[in-house]
């Protein structure tokens, strides 16, 4: 159940919040969202929920246009919290649940389930208003996930949530991948779609400006990174041929080269000038591949 959009666009009167957008999101697997504020991935999201009209172009999902009749197979956590606070949290999922097509005796089955695995099953009968921010997070991440949909898209999944509670909510999403669920998602945080995503587009001003496996986009953007760790001075490597970036650290520098080449030849440069404790060459990091397409860093 592969998820096309072709030539998505997306106006608000003058406003072109999507333009002619083009994306293969593959079965059972996840996908990464990146771009700034105003990039145009809630706008995305929402035209493949339907909950927006698509300006021009289509949106199929195994090969038809995703409608009511499939809300069943499909979860969705908003960026924007959507969470009665004077309701208790069983009384929540039955009703949401419910609407998904489960019976209740389904949904608090799951839902002891979902809490436990948190480890927050003192919450079933409280009111969401009585929980911490973060808590109410796992709720409504329990919200989207409860009538096992074969489509999930978290719009900021992991926003407002401590390292542990992050940790938790990845490890839940990567078994539900390996269950089969298809999983789009965007996140602030580039290590978390580094860590999670096969394939990702990064979008700006509504364009994609990168889109494709992680690995190709990594391999496609050329450049390497290299740290140097040595007892002597290093500040000639500035002006080395193939170096595009050269910064200053405290145990020696991080430069930005070329290519593996460069790596060799700056190796043999180092040879006979001192101890060098480190040479380390690492892949470009998504926050590199954003600032050169994009032109500045995400955070």
């Amino acid at each position: 159940m592969t998820l096309f959009l072709q030539e998505v666009t997306k106006r608000f009167g003058n406003l072109t919040a999507v333009d002619q957008l083009s994306l293969e999101i593959p079965e059972k697997e996840m996908f990464g969202f990146l771009g700034g504020n105003g990039a145009g991935k809630t706008t995305t999201f929402r035209m493949i929920l339907g909950l927006l009209d698509i300006t021009e172009g289509k949106i199929t999902w195994d090969g038809e246009s995703i409608g009511y009749n499939k809300s069943h197979l499909i979860g969705y956590l908003p960026e924007e919290r959507g969470l009665y606070p004077k309701l208790r949290v069983d009384e929540q999922l039955v009703y949401l649940g419910k609407l998904h097509g489960m019976t209740k005796k389904e949904v608090l089955s799951e839902l002891s389930f979902w809490l436990e695995r948190f480890k927050v099953p003192e919450y079933k009968e409280k009111k969401v208003e009585e929980l911490s921010k973060g808590n109410q997070q796992k709720i409504q991440f329990i919200s989207a996930v409860i009538h096992k949909p074969k489509l999930l898209i978290l719009d900021e999944p992991f926003s407002g949530l401590d390292p542990i509670n992050v940790e938790l909510l990845k490890e839940a999403v990567i078994d539900m991948k390996e269950q089969g669920t298809s999983i789009v998602f965007s996140s602030h945080r580039m290590e978390h779609v580094e860590e999670l995503c096969e394939h990702l587009c990064i979008l700006q001003k509504g364009k994609q400006v990168v889109q494709g496996s992680l690995r190709d986009i990594k391999h496609s953007y050329g450049k390497k990174n290299l740290i140097i760790h040595a007892d002597f001075p290093l500040e000639f490597l500035q002006q080395y041929p193939g170096v595009v970036q050269f910064k200053k650290s405290v145990n020696g520098c991080e430069l930005k080269i070329g290519s593996e080449d460069v790596a060799k030849s700056i190796f043999s440069a180092l040879e006979g000038k001192g101890f060098v404790r480190k040479f380390a060459i690492e892949e470009p990091s998504l926050n590199d591949i954003f600032i050169e397409k994009v032109g500045a860093s995400y955070e």
